[in-house]
């Protein structure tokens, strides 16, 4: 049984992953920002934090984590002409600033464990270049080499790794998954001709969780339909 950290843990990709961590029997210590639900399962511990506060506190988690996730992002596709830099700031903020924030002050918990690992996320987009997405891009771009970075330092003790998905089925890309038309077109764009879900996501961070992945560190997984690297 392992301790895990979840920030964003109540919705979407964090939600489906805490659930399937506490079904594994482990302990899920997951944060909400705005909408607290009721959890599932008594493994799964709940806690409100907002990671854009001058200074977080973590002071609910045990000891030992064996990992930690970071899920919280935006998706705000708009013109490069109509975005402001303050908005790639605040979006920094959000995605990079509070990643770092997480991961300092959970290190030694991490380090002391047999087996630890954090996963964070990027976007297919920041490897594959798209149109209106140069905001998410920056900040996951930096995401990315965050990512090699600290799986560089922090080797051999804890695996860093990164998930980059293409579009997924969540409440976070609602707005552009609103329509059935909207679904089958973006559907249509994958090898895969779907679009990709919680669960196909939160399978990837189960298994680099694990210790299955014991030899993988320092690497940007596309789990993506086959968009990234494929024509069809």
């Amino acid at each position: 049984m392992a301790n895990y950290l979840i920030i964003g843990g109540s919705s979407g990709i964090g939600k489906k992953l805490s659930e399937k961590l506490a079904e594994a029997g482990h302990r899920v210590y997951a944060t909400f920002y705005k909408n607290k639900i009721e959890p599932v399962s008594s493994r799964i511990q709940l806690f409100p934090l907002n990671v854009l506060d001058e200074k977080i506190s973590l002071d609910f988690l045990p000891e030992t984590l064996s990992g930690v996730i970071y899920c919280p992002g935006t998706i705000n596709l708009r013109p490069f002409e109509r975005i402001k830099p303050e908005d790639f700031t605040t979006d920094y903020y959000l995605q990079v600033i509070g990643a770092v924030k997480t991961i300092q002050a959970t290190a030694k918990k991490l380090k002391s464990s047999e087996n630890a690992a954090i996963i964070l996320f990027s976007t297919v987009a920041v490897q594959t270049g798209l149109a209106f997405h140069s905001k998410v891009s920056a900040s996951k771009g930096a995401i990315e080499g965050l990512t090699k970075a600290l799986a560089a330092e922090f080797a051999p003790k804890v695996r860093v790794n990164c998930i980059a998905p293409s579009l997924t089925d969540t409440p976070l890309a609602a707005p552009l998954l609103n329509s059935e038309q909207k679904k089958q077109a973006n559907a249509e764009r994958h090898p895969l001709k779907r679009i990709g879900t919680a669960e196909d996501i939160a399978n990837m961070v189960e298994f680099l969780l694990s210790p299955k992945a014991n030899w993988i560190t320092g690497q940007i997984v596309h789990v993506d339909g086959g968009f990234s690297g494929l024509r069809s």
